[in-house]
């Protein structure tokens, strides 16, 4: 058994992969590690093709029978996260009827912008769905939602250039709205694994928990690898790495059942979400 392990290939997973990447916390069983982008580890969840995934968390709602959630990690943030950004040539409350560009690699923070423009702005716009490069979405459209790296590297050309944009941060304006974190992804199993194999996957759920903290231990390699990747300046980087949690407590479970609530009402899921199968509280 080769246990399949998507990874995000952004700078919000290297705190948690890097102490595998390094073999800093044994597994006892193979791993194979792939790498994409939410949507595309979203596909490849759902076809069958991996076993475990951080998973964008709008489409753990859309499918919620499909896996279980592992406890005690996700992608989240607490206000600012960073890496999930809207730049508009205009207030976002002035963007009544304007096209806005979202990046083909998000599906969690194309939804908490819907929310957010309908529910807290109370503005209704146009999305476009394009690949992820700034200069070439602001051509077709007044904003653009980009994530990730994209998003680091877009607010700091922003930043050096001088650029007449509005940079909004989601988590920022979720927290804003509600008060409450905002969970993006979740590492959920797929249901035939986990009940085919228990012990393994109790055994990844420790691990991961355990690499993210390991792997913070060791900022100075984190801020390193990131820069040989993105060319990032130093401080920028540290602050990301400050910014982006990975708990799922009690707090962050209300505050993801509060933002499939808002979903729901905004036509984003079929159905309420009201209760969410955690691995090692409901099963066993």
């Amino acid at each position: 058994m080769k246990l399949r392990l998507g990874q995000v290939d952004y700078l919000n997973c290297l705190p948690v992969y890097h102490a595998f990447e390094k073999k800093l916390v044994p597994l006892g069983f193979p791993l194979k590690i792939v790498k994409g982008v939410p949507t595309q580890l979203n596909r490849l969840f759902f076809a069958g093709k991996l076993d475990v995934t951080p998973l964008s968390s709008i489409e753990y709602a859309r499918h919620p029978e499909a896996g279980y959630i592992l406890p005690d990690i996700s992608i989240s943030a607490d206000g600012d996260v960073g890496s999930i950004l809207l730049f508009s040539r205009l207030p976002v409350t002035e963007l009544e009827g304007a096209q806005i560009a979202v990046a083909d690699s998000s599906a969690t923070s194309v939804a908490l912008l819907q929310v957010l423009l309908e529910h807290y702005y109370q503005v209704r716009t146009i999305f476009l769905v394009r690949p992820p490069d700034l200069t070439a979405m602001l051509r077709e459209a007044e904003a653009a939602l980009l994530i990730g790296d994209d998003a680091l590297v877009a607010a700091q050309r922003v930043k050096e250039q001088g650029l007449p944009l509005y940079v909004a941060d989601l988590g920022r304006v979720w927290k804003e709205f509600t008060g409450e974190k905002m969970v993006f992804a979740l590492w959920v199993v797929r249901r035939q694994f986990a009940d085919r194999y228990p012990e393994e996957t109790g055994a990844l759920a420790r691990a991961l928990a355990t690499a993210q903290e390991e792997s913070m231990r060791r900022l100075e390699e984190l801020v390193k690898s990131a820069r040989r990747r993105t060319g990032l300046p130093r401080p920028v980087l540290e602050e990301y790495f400050h910014l982006v949690r990975y708990g799922f407590d009690a707090s962050y479970q209300r505050a993801l059942l509060l933002f499939y609530d808002y979903a729901y009402k905004s036509g984003l899921i079929e159905d309420r979400v009201q209760t969410l199968a955690i691995w090692g509280q409901d099963v066993e």
